[in-house]
């Protein structure tokens, strides 16, 4: 199988071309339109020389061409990695050297385009668009991928930052068109719009796998996300299905109460929040507020997209659900033994969208990927009614709208600052219950506190992107130590009495 043939000619044999696929803020393309235009594109990487079965970066905000990227990829038999512009050039080309790209479509503007250029240059790779200059040769029938074959890398941070390559299987694509899928049943008449971009597991099955599966429309949100540009985007596109990371449903909440400024959600059937930890109370008020059923979903990029998800009819009360169709979750303990009801354990999770494994980390893949499927890193448990709760995550990495944040990447960087003696970057709650990044500092002395803080802040602007930033730094005489003298980060942001 091809994903082309899942996603696009399926729906050409059973007459659906002329139905939007996806929209965009320059236009449309009909599902018989994007079968042609990732055909062209294939036809052009043909007559570009790439070759069959490489791995290619695809550098894009969300807009119909990236899709057309991906899918005429597929077609050419190459395996797309999928990259957020918002990355830094030297961890973009950290990613290229450790997943052998040979190709990259770099659909940015042009001067981070040339940069970024510089970066890869060394590299060989190709750093624009295939055009019709370079000829074109007519594809054959979509390549072949074995059911166990790559088909697609997706990077997640480890928990020293250094990202890893997720490498996902055919059979991986198919089982969660009908894993989380099926809890959405999707139909023709939907329209899907995620806040969530592309680059972003979550955000690559909410724009590009469920709707073309199911010969839905994806409305790609393009740009920045805020509660400005998610409520036009609600505005223009009438989404019946709305996927998004709890944070941005907190950020519509402010501006309603703010300034009265509420979306006319109306036209959304179903929502979804997945990325980070939803909180009860903020569940309660979206739902009440918006007046749409919200979905609370647990998944990884090991496993594709989600597998823990409630019910769209059940009430908002924290829980984390059941497992969506096709998936085994149980709660472990550090041997790999199932735990009583109740009990604090490693979510496990056995699926067919379970990935491969990593890209080069034996390690962290034997960490992972074990026991007949999969620890993507969270500590649960299970409900006498049979649902999971979500109590944590088992390493240190921070949960920041969906991203994963390694601390010592911020503490570094602050370290390094003129002024600051030692530092420590934890999790927090901000006061609507999202986590957030906080660093606690401790100066040298003699330092000017305030000089101090606009040196630290200029420099978290200069070199960490806006996901990693932490919300604030605090000053504080001493860091907190265990009576080993090791750091005591569950102290941190305690009452000074009991730090």
């Amino acid at each position: 199988m091809n994903p082309v043939d899942l996603l696009l000619l399926r729906h050409l044999a059973a007459g659906r071309g002329a139905r939007t696929s996806v929209t965009d803020r320059t236009g449309s393309l009909t599902y018989a339109e994007l079968t042609d235009a990732a055909r062209e594109y294939a036809g052009a990487l043909a007559a570009g020389g790439i070759r069959r079965g490489c791995r290619a970066l695809v550098v894009t905000d969300d807009t119909a061409d990236a899709i057309v990227a991906v899918l005429g990829l597929w077609w050419h038999g190459c395996v797309p990695v999928v990259l957020s512009p918002m990355l830094r050039d030297a961890e973009l080309a950290f990613i290229a050297r450790d997943c052998a790209a040979e190709y990259a479509d770099l659909d940015l503007p042009r001067e981070r385009r040339d940069e970024l250029a510089a970066a890869l240059g060394p590299l060989g790779f190709r750093h624009e668009h295939l055009d019709q200059e370079r000829g074109f040769v007519d594809p054959d029938a979509p390549a072949r991928f074995a059911e166990e074959a790559e088909v697609l890398v997706q990077y997640t941070s480890g928990s020293t930052g250094r990202p890893r390559g997720v490498r996902h299987s055919t059979g991986g694509l198919r089982a969660v068109s009908t894993g989380f899928g099926g809890v959405l049943a999707l139909t023709e008449s939907d329209t899907v719009l995620s806040t969530a971009k592309l680059s972003f597991g979550y955000g690559f099955g909410n724009s590009l796998l469920f709707p073309l599966a199911a010969g839905a429309r994806s409305a790609l949100l393009t740009g920045p996300v805020d509660a400005f540009t998610v409520t036009a985007a609600i505005d223009r596109y009438r989404p019946t299905v709305l996927c998004a990371v709890p944070r941005v449903y907190e950020s519509l909440l402010a501006a309603v109460a703010d300034r009265g400024a509420r979306p006319d959600t109306s036209s959304v059937r179903v929502a979804v929040a997945a990325g980070e930890h939803l909180p009860a109370d903020l569940a309660r008020r979206a739902t009440e507020t918006f007046g749409f059923p919200l979905v609370n979903g647990l998944g990884a990029t090991e496993v594709l997209h989600i597998v823990l998800a409630t019910a769209p009819d059940a009430p908002p009360h924290g829980s984390t659900g059941h497992p969506v169709p096709g998936v085994t979750a149980t709660v472990r303990d550090d041997d790999g033994r199932s735990v009583p009801t109740g009990t604090h354990g490693r979510l496990h999770i056995a699926s067919a969208s379970a990935a491969i494994g990593y890209l080069d980390r034996p390690e962290a893949q034997a960490r992972t990927f074990a026991d007949g499927g999969v620890y993507p890193g969270d500590v649960v448990y299970r409900t006498p009614e049979g649902d999971f709760r979500h109590v944590c995550r088992t390493d240190d990495l921070l949960n920041i709208g969906g991203h994963k944040v390694a601390p010592a990447e911020i503490e570094a960087l602050l370290k390094a600052t003129e002024g600051i003696a030692d530092c420590a970057v934890v999790a927090d709650r901000d006061p609507a219950g999202l986590q957030q990044a906080v660093a606690y500092a401790v100066l040298v002395p003699g330092a000017v506190p305030a000089q101090v803080r606009r040196s630290a802040l200029q420099a978290i602007r200069d070199r960490l992107p806006p996901h990693r930033r932490p919300s604030r730094i605090e000053l504080i005489d001493a860091l907190p130590t265990t009576s080993t003298g090791k750091l005591a980060r569950f102290r941190l942001g305690a009452p000074e009495e009991a730090r």
